[in-house]
């Protein structure tokens, strides 16, 4: 998605204020409007629904009600989480993604990853855990984003460009590439660098500003071998 269709996507998306509710009462007793889920007994049970028209709910019913819990995450959501049930990689538990990202198949994404919308992710790629991509941020294939590592997300302004990750990328451990930033194929940047301009295929960073260190020799690629294994599925 280019930014434009992303502001459109927000834009016009009907925000949501979506809650759980877990109550207690006269439930035998009580009518649940359609736009309500309701999982109850004569007793006891748990609503899914909007907060709106919860809400109303609740005021409507309190004298069959005793007692009730509402949990909720967000407010006004205009983006929803991503489906992942049916995507082919590893995603373990704990991650962020939201609707409209594209994740290849093999791609691991770990613990703590936030991914946010129109962000790209290559097949065989692994998002380390608490690692963040912002809007529209692209990775290639057989890269390894480091723990904790950002990339920078744009969509405000519209006309900014995206961070590029080319294939076979190594991003060390809290690393920072700037929005626009592309870095080139096969390219190291080191852990704790922050990256302000594009790296050339087949180099190290490494520092604050990130400048090139070397070119990537046999020593180098020794040490940033992507395992197949933990890619499999």
């Amino acid at each position: 998605m280019d930014a434009y269709e992303i502001i459109n996507y927000i834009g016009n998306a009907e925000k949501k204020t979506p809650v759980k509710v877990t109550l207690k009462g006269k439930l035998k007793e009580v009518t649940f409007p359609d736009e309500i889920q309701a999982f109850t007994n004569c007793k006891t049970g748990t609503l899914f629904g909007e907060w709106k028209v919860i809400k109303e709910f609740l005021e409507n019913n309190k004298e069959n009600i005793i007692d009730y819990v509402i949990e909720n995450d967000s407010r006004n959501s205009a983006i929803p989480m991503l489906d992942i049930k049916e995507i082919n990689a590893r995603i373990e538990p704990g991650t962020t993604i939201r609707d409209q990202v594209e994740i290849g198949d093999n791609a691991v994404i770990m613990m703590g990853a936030v991914i946010n919308i129109g962000a790209v992710i290559g097949e065989g790629t692994m998002i380390d855990m608490g690692a963040i991509l912002g809007g529209r941020a692209t990775v290639g294939k057989n890269c390894h984003i480091g723990a904790g590592t950002v990339l920078a997300g744009v969509i405000e302004p519209p006309s900014a460009e995206p961070v590029v990750i080319e294939d076979n990328v190594l991003i060390g451990a809290n690393a920072v590439v700037l929005e626009g930033i592309r870095v080139g194929e096969g390219a190291v940047v080191a852990a704790g660098a922050i990256v302000v301009d594009d790296v050339a295929p087949y180099t190290v960073v490494a520092g604050v500003p990130a400048k090139k260190i070397k070119d990537i020799d046999a020593k180098t690629k020794s040490k940033t071998n992507m395992m197949e294994e933990l890619r499999k599925l």
